[in-house]
């Protein structure tokens, strides 16, 4: 039986730290979302080095919280496909605008400076870019 997340309080912003507020849940979801990884060991190969025990607790708690799913992987059965459900691909707006905040105040990847670029000109259409992507997939 799965567990239920405790929130702290019923303010929105403790409530949301309480899912995604340390170092590296937002990372995982930045690789579902950005960078195309789904599976366990393509998490593990991200630059930031996340340890096995961190990242599994961080999957099992976004899968807790209903942002990403399971499924079994369709080439190896003993891999599994972490997949973002609609309530983490809403989360899209969110990562943009983090994204713009560290290009505005931060050295970034260049990619990032890209990205913040395409922003500054129509972010509008940059978000509803990446929803019909996640839409199509």
């Amino acid at each position: 039986m799965k567990k239920k997340i405790e929130f702290r309080s019923q303010c929105p912003i403790s409530t949301a730290l309480d899912i995604f507020g340390d170092k590296w849940t937002l990372l995982v979801i930045r690789d579902l979302l950005f960078n195309e990884k789904n599976t366990y060991g393509q998490f593990l190969d991200s630059e930031e080095k996340i340890a096995t025990n961190i990242l599994a607790d961080r999957l099992n708690l976004l899968e807790m919280a209903g942002l990403i799913s399971k499924e079994k992987h369709p080439d190896s059965k003993a891999k599994v496909l972490y997949k973002l459900t609609k309530k983490g691909v809403d989360l899209i707006p969110v990562l943009v605008e983090i994204i713009a905040w560290s290009e505005k105040y931060h050295e970034v990847h260049p990619y990032a400076k890209e990205f913040a670029k395409a922003l500054k000109k129509d972010k509008v259409g940059v978000i509803k870019g990446l929803f019909q992507n996640f839409k199509a997939n």
